[in-house]
């Protein structure tokens, strides 16, 4: 189904979109390795392995393979033939533990295992700070280098609130592996998996060009949230403060 899949989507991507790609002589022609990008667009999971010839399997939240009815077997069954994994966030420890073993057992199988080590979609272009949990745990517990890898432009082709795509070339530049052999045994220490994910969120930062910004992107996105709560507040109230005083004027 992958490769039908790929032929069906990722053909017509490669076709209309025109990705340029940078370093895929840093792919690995057989075994496992962990692809480590940034995340700025839905359309990031397309476009990276669209380009590559082998098979490349990120996780996905597991309500997009559980949704009943006709459309929700449909969503699995493009979720599943894309190389999307689901992933139970029910668990005591919620997606982290569950997101390792998915990539555990896809490198086991000595295939690639892609990951966005932000966590979730950039809100604005910039790079945010790496989770250590799932990357730098599933590296050490496997021994796979981890390839980093820069989306670059792909935020632009359909920016929030836009239905139709914008036909533009995006980006994808790939690093050189990264070998973390010498923290073997260690991914109990919280202080190495750190070390490990801010080393791999540098080399992306230097593949992307993307500003950086040492804070979780979630916590970004709920500042964005807030703020943007706080301005429609402002705004409803200086519009009920106007309407009371013309009220006021009129009655008077």
């Amino acid at each position: 189904m992958y490769g039908a899949m790929k032929v069906a989507i990722g053909g017509p991507l490669k076709l209309g979109f025109r990705p340029w790609v940078e370093g895929l002589e840093n792919i690995p022609a057989e075994g496992p390795a962990i692809l480590a990008s940034n995340h700025l667009s839905f359309s990031d999971s397309f476009f990276l392995p669209a380009v590559l010839d082998r098979k490349v399997t990120f996780i996905a939240k597991a309500e997009y393979f559980t949704t009943p009815g006709v459309k929700g077997k449909m969503t699995a069954a493009f979720f599943k033939g894309v190389g999307q994994l689901p992933v139970d966030r029910s668990g005591s420890r919620g997606a982290g533990e569950a997101a390792i073993k998915s990539g555990i057992e896809v490198l086991e199988r000595g295939e690639l295992f892609g990951i966005y080590p932000e966590g979730t979609r950039s809100p604005d272009g910039r790079l945010y700070r790496g989770k250590p949990g799932g990357l730098a745990r599933v590296a050490l517990s496997t021994g796979a280098p981890v390839i980093p890898v820069a989306m670059i432009d792909t935020e632009k082709i359909q920016p929030p609130g836009k239905v139709m795509p914008k036909l533009m070339r995006p980006g994808i530049r790939i690093g050189k592996p990264l070998d973390f052999s010498r923290y073997h045994g260690m991914e109990g220490d919280r202080f190495v998996l750190r070390a490990v994910t801010d080393e791999v969120m540098y080399e992306i930062m230097k593949l992307s060009g993307q500003e950086y910004v040492d804070m979780y992107a979630t916590a970004a996105k709920r500042q964005i949230a807030d703020a943007e709560k706080a301005a429609k507040a402002e705004k409803a109230e200086k519009e009920a403060a106007k309407k009371a005083l013309e009220k006021e004027r009129g009655g008077s």
